[in-house]
């Protein structure tokens, strides 16, 4: 680790030491912030329009697995405020993931450019030299739909209740999804991509698989109709590339460089920013699956990871009650696994008090207020913030860019003084790096030789469909006329009379229980 990255979590001197000359006020703010232990650095305080580079405004490492807050409008600086909080964590040792919705985050792994802006700004806060770096970083994208390596979820993992969201099925509909998924649990019937689940599905509709859900509840048709016809608009959209294996292993994103610097990983989502339901369900799936697999380890001095949750309003909107009080325990709970989650969306209101009530770190960039409506949520938002020494309802609407208003956690897990303050300039690049360095980026991340190429190997679908074929009195498979239509997946699956008997018979030898979790996501064994 070098001296300048070694510098980011050096506990710097007390404001009252460094700065005597701070006026009370800002004294006051600035003693909320004079952490003793390894903190990152955002910025210097901001008091009756001057920055004040003597009274630094910093994060104990400790406090990020109480969670977080980038809140702001479109154009504010969010984008930078995570990759500043990035490369501080990746520089002493703390993996990062982050999701990159509009493409420009692979910039992190290249050095930043000098300039005039840079510099004045690095002037302007004070505290260590800014230092042009690049950090260790590996690139994803979502079934390899973008430039990296492509992360893949096995239908069975993602689980009813996701998979439910992504559908936007109702309560009921839900609920008979995860009966079809506890079916082919226990009948060993494994849904690794969604041919699969879509041939379940017909059986269990057939005359031959009716009789097998009679006893937990049954399947009704139309119920079954919307979940096929969901998968069909589902997959027409693409959808199909996203589930299979090799299926992403989440405990990649623990992973740590040769030098000691925490990975960056960026789970590049520009290709399938028009699906969000997609993309911010699959976001909630990796941090499920982290919260199954960890260990518990109780408060830690430095996260094991910290998660940023992009655009965070799209894994709300349209909820069910029991999907936001899932994701309100999850929140809660994996914090205890040494996980730390920062929300990032425009307003403290995308996201739900609940949830909202668990985060104990805030950056909040500035607000806009051109309507009624505007005004009435900037109201909204001041009053989720502690009693401050600043008209918050004005200094929220004028903030520049690169500054923002900030309370954390301190070391003593209580809440640090309201604090504007002028955010520290990136050390990486900010920008994206060119198309043939990222290709090269992404040929050299961790995995991409274990997860690049798509595997299809037996599963339901092909268990169903062998099945029929052997099952007595049916005619072996002539020749498709050239004229004729192929059966279809569904025609094929329900049009065989000896189903009933296959699924008693696989789930006799081979059928086991998979134990799911708050989401529905199944445990796998690593």
């Amino acid at each position: 680790m070098s001296d300048s990255e070694s510098a980011a979590a050096a506990a710097a001197p007390g404001p009252a030491e460094s700065a005597p000359g701070l006026p009370p006020e800002a004294a006051a703010i600035a003693r909320g912030y004079a952490s003793t232990g390894p903190a990152l650095d955002l910025g210097a305080l901001l008091w009756d329009g001057r920055c004040l580079p003597g009274a630094p405004v910093r994060v104990p490492l400790a406090a990020l697995t109480r969670h977080g807050l980038v809140a702001g409008a479109t154009g504010t600086g969010k984008t930078k405020t995570l990759q500043l909080i990035a490369e501080q964590l990746s520089a002493v040792g703390v993996p990062v993931f982050l999701a990159d919705v509009k493409g420009d985050l692979s910039g992190i792994s290249a050095p930043g450019e000098p300039g005039d802006a840079v510099r004045a700004r690095s002037a302007e806060v004070g505290g260590r030299p800014w230092t042009a770096t690049g950090f260790p970083a590996a690139f994803y994208a979502l079934g390899g739909a973008g430039s990296g390596v492509p992360v893949r979820a096995t239908v069975t993992s993602f689980g009813p209740v996701l998979l439910a969201k992504v559908l936007q099925l109702n309560r009921t509909q839900e609920q008979s999804l995860a009966l079809i998924f506890h079916y082919a649990d226990t009948k060993g019937l494994e849904l690794l991509d969604l041919k699969d689940l879509r041939a379940v599905v017909a059986f269990l509709t057939s005359d031959e698989g009716r009789p097998e859900l009679k006893e937990i509840g049954g399947l009704s048709t139309a119920t079954a109709g919307v979940i096929l016809r969901s998968l069909t608009a589902f997959e027409a959209q693409g959808a199909a590339a996203f589930f299979g294996e090799p299926e992403f292993d989440s405990g990649e994103l623990l992973a740590t460089a040769p030098d000691g610097r925490g990975l960056v990983s960026v789970l590049e989502l520009s290709a399938v920013q028009d699906r969000p339901a997609l993309f911010s369900t699959f976001l909630m799936w990796l941090l499920a699956d982290l919260f199954h697999d960890l260990p518990e380890v109780g408060d830690v001095q430095r996260p094991k990871l910290v998660f940023f949750f992009d655009e965070a309003h799209l894994l709300f909107d349209g909820a069910s009650a029991a999907f936001l009080d899932a994701i309100t325990r999850t929140v809660r709970l994996i914090r205890s696994k040494g996980v730390g989650v920062f929300f990032v969306t425009q307003s403290p209101k995308d996201v739900p008090p609940d949830v909202l009530g668990q985060l104990g770190n805030r950056v909040q960039h500035a607000l806009r207020a051109f309507t009624p409506d505007d005004r009435k949520a900037l109201r909204e938002t001041v009053r989720t913030f502690p009693d401050s020494a600043y008209d918050l309802e004005e200094l929220l609407t004028s903030l520049g860019t690169g500054e923002a208003v900030v309370t954390v956690l301190d070391e003593r897990g209580a809440p640090t003084p309201v604090a504007a303050t002028r955010l520290r300039a990136p050390e990486s690049l900010m920008g994206p790096v060119g198309a043939a360095a990222l290709d090269r980026a992404v040929e050299a991340s961790p995995g991409y030789a274990r997860y690049a190429r798509a595997v299809d190997r037996e599963s339901a679908y092909e268990k169903l469909t062998a099945a029929r074929e052997a099952a007595p009195g049916t005619p072996a498979t002539a020749p498709a006329d050239k004229g004729k239509r192929e059966p279809s997946v569904v025609e094929q699956v329900v049009g065989s009379g000896m189903f009933a008997s296959l699924a008693r018979s696989i789930g006799t030898q081979v059928g086991r229980e998979i134990t799911r979790s708050l989401f529905g996501t199944a445990r796998r064994r690593r």
